[in-house]
């Protein structure tokens, strides 16, 4: 497998210019996040993660988590690249200082978060599922309950868990059946089992926080009756150090396709020991805090792999001869990176992943906003941008990452197809990224619904203006940048005529829209995306005209939104059409003809 480098330049222009580090900075409470911490803080990232937990990634996905007697042990090395990873101070980049965190921007820590993705998809699941937990007790525990579990959590001395799945209950959480009896002291006693918990148990960390839903006895039914509970593997005492154990325990681990260094836990809980969030039968909207920011970090894993299928791919299409180039003169074998078509799948490759990254960069920014803008209106805009994102970070960036990591096994060819030279494995491990924390046809479906459809497009109000205004701007360049403003133009133009048809035929039967959904996200996140790359493409023009930056950096930037422009952005028409005229078959298909 060759070696991860964490692509900083790429970072860096996207934070400091695309996205204008300037104005995140001018947010009361990201002073500190200058220009040169950002850079300090991505290059120690970025040494961790080529150094200490790429070269972890092979091994762990040759010998995963193992489990015995109630116990899991992780991938050998992965306690240790922990260890190193909680002594930086890296998991608190972007929580609170009250809990032992940084305080940095969203934008910065989606980016470190990257690089740890990239590095190991298994390594990076363990600190994403904390951060998740963190936020939800963040937003809805009590002071009392942040005052025990958040800053060990937020430091990484404790890691946390997401229970929701059982074997009965997956993506309808109307059928959570787990137990909560309330006690006499105030906490409650939970019982019943779940299933794909990521992280449940390992041995990285001397204490795992659970976030469990479960129904108490008189609970309605439906997701009306959930409640949330925070149950630690370990019962903490008065003094902060820990009690005895509480029975929540392991009972099997899963082998899977894919991210072998993660356990995925089967877990039990017979009688534990819960401490209810908030209150009674308010579990599922505390839980939306943490499935939320969960969806937003698998959407980074996605593009994280794809990073990584395309440097490996890039490597070995760099170094491996063969064949002269089609109707040269010169009969010469060539690197096979200068073959028309192997060039076609590397920018392809390329350009994917930067149009999902910027999109995720661009929500991650918003997030900032929320968290800190003064402006109540400002704030506004930026959590509606946030809510119809959401599901286009989290499905557009994993089925690229699927897509990428596939183009990776062609470009090399037969090799591809042989495990040590690394291009299987990130298929593999990105594969299940389209699937959990909410498939990515249930993203298409929450987009048109309630992101679109119920609310009649008025986040999109908010969005496709911005959108024009920069299309304006790339046409008044002229030449290749007016090219480019017309592509995403017809792109934005089928994205209107989609959302128009959405909006009519949504009021008289759903059916019709869900049935192409995943075609409707997908032309929604072509359209960002090629926006986003041709806003980049201005300012790397304005920096070759400036003789500011790496003229190579800028005129690949340049180029690459040029190749999405030319290439992708011309199925959004095909996309359109499926979308609202291609229901009939489904609709009208019978069940014995499937």
């Amino acid at each position: 497998m060759t070696e991860y480098n964490a692509p900083i330049t790429e970072m860096e222009f996207l934070i400091k210019d695309v996205f204008d580090l300037n104005s995140i900075t001018a947010l009361p409470g990201y002073e500190e996040a200058t220009p040169d911490m950002v850079d300090a803080i991505l290059e120690e990232a970025g040494k961790l993660g080529r150094d200490v937990i790429a070269p972890l990634a092979q091994a762990s996905d040759e010998q995963g988590a193992t489990w015995k007697d109630n116990e899991v042990t992780t991938s050998p090395g992965f306690k240790e690249a922990y260890a190193q990873f909680v002594e930086g101070g890296w998991n608190g980049i972007g929580f609170d200082p009250e809990y032992g965190g940084m305080g940095l921007p969203f934008v910065l820590s989606n980016a470190v978060s990257e690089i740890w993705n990239s590095s190991s998809i298994a390594f990076g699941l363990c600190p994403m599922l904390t951060g998740g937990a963190i936020e939800a007790m963040h937003h809805h525990a009590s002071d009392e309950q942040k005052a025990i579990f958040l800053e060990k959590m937020v430091t990484g001395e404790w890691t946390g868990t997401m229970n929701l799945t059982e074997p009965s209950a997956g993506s309808d959480l109307a059928a959570v059946s787990a137990k909560a009896v309330p006690q006499d002291d105030g906490t409650y006693k939970i019982t019943g089992q779940k299933i794909f918990i990521t992280f449940g148990e390992h041995d990285m960390t001397e204490n795992i926080i659970h976030l469990v839903l479960a129904r108490t006895p008189d609970a309605p039914a439906g997701s009306r009756g959930i409640s949330l509970f925070i149950v630690p593997k370990y019962l903490v005492n008065e003094d902060g150090s820990l009690g005895e154990r509480n029975p929540a325990y392991c009972i099997s681990i899963e082998h899977k396709l894919g991210i072998h260094g993660s356990p995925t836990a089967t877990m039990s809980f017979e009688g534990a020991t819960g401490y209810l969030v908030k209150e009674e039968n308010k579990g599922l909207a505390c839980m939306f805090t943490m499935m939320n920011n969960a969806r937003l970090n698998v959407g980074n894993e996605g593009f994280a792999a794809a990073e990584r299928a395309y440097q490996c791919a890039l490597n070995y299409a760099r170094e491996r001869v063969q064949s002269p180039v089609i109707g040269s003169k010169d009969k010469t074998s060539v690197t096979i990176d200068k073959h028309p078509d192997v060039r076609r799948m590397l920018l392809t490759m390329k350009a994917k992943t930067e149009a999902a990254r910027a999109i995720s960069y661009f929500t991650a920014r918003q997030q900032d906003i929320v968290a800190k803008a003064d402006d109540n209106d400002a704030r506004a805009t930026a959590d509606a941008l946030i809510q119809l994102l959401t599901p286009v970070v989290k499905a557009y960036s994993t089925d690229i990452g699927i897509e990428v990591a596939n183009d990776g096994i062609q470009v090399h060819g037969g090799m591809g197809f042989i495990e040590e030279s690394g291009a299987p494995q990130w298929l593999r491990d990105v594969r299940i990224t389209a699937i959990y924390e909410g498939t990515n046809g249930i993203q298409a479906n929450d987009l048109i619904g309630r992101k679109v459809g119920m609310n009649g497009g008025a986040y999109l109000d908010i969005l496709l203006p911005m959108i024009k205004e920069d299309l304006a701007a790339a046409k008044a360049k002229g030449g290749v940048f007016t090219e480019m403003a017309e592509a995403i133009e017809v792109g934005l133009n089928n994205t209107e005529k989609a959302t128009a048809w959405l909006l009519e035929s949504f009021k008289e039967d759903p059916k019709q829209a869900a049935t192409g959904s995943v075609h409707y996200l997908r032309l929604l996140g072509n359209l960002c995306g090629g926006w986003l790359l041709t806003k980049s493409a201005l300012i790397a023009q304005a920096k070759l005209d400036a003789n500011e930056g790496n003229p190579a950096f800028m005129k690949a930037k340049i180029n690459t939104a040029r190749f999405f422009a030319e290439q992708i952005m011309p199925t959004s028409s095909a996309l359109k059409a499926i979308f609202t005229k291609g229901y009939n078959a489904v609709l009208e298909c019978e069940d014995d003809w499937l």
